[in-house]
């Protein structure tokens, strides 16, 4: 296990939120933030924080728009994000492996 470099593991998915926020995002197309916040079993503060971080590294794109006087927030994976998910996974197994 001598070659294993933690440093390969992405600094933004280090968090279980933000992974299952991921891995939602993978699976459909552009759920909104109540959709998220029951499937990842989170408070509304704490969701909004991790879209953030989320969001800052690129790896989630975020379209708000009104239906009639409710706001909606919408949010996609990027290709950024998918590629940055990939590879973490890709980190994970290659430890699990060895």
């Amino acid at each position: 296990m001598t070659d294993f470099d933690y440093k390969q593991f992405d600094d933004t998915l280090q968090s279980r939120i933000r992974v299952a926020i991921m891995a939602v995002l993978v699976s459909i197309e552009e759920p909104d933030f109540n959709f998220l916040k029951d499937r990842v079993k989170t408070t509304d503060g704490n969701l909004s924080v991790h879209l953030r971080k989320l969001e800052d590294a690129g790896y989630i794109s975020v379209k708000k728009k009104f239906s009639g006087r409710k706001p909606q927030t919408k949010y996609k994976i990027t290709d950024k994000g998918k590629h940055a998910l990939i590879e973490h996974v890709n980190a994970l197994e290659k430890l699990i492996k060895k």
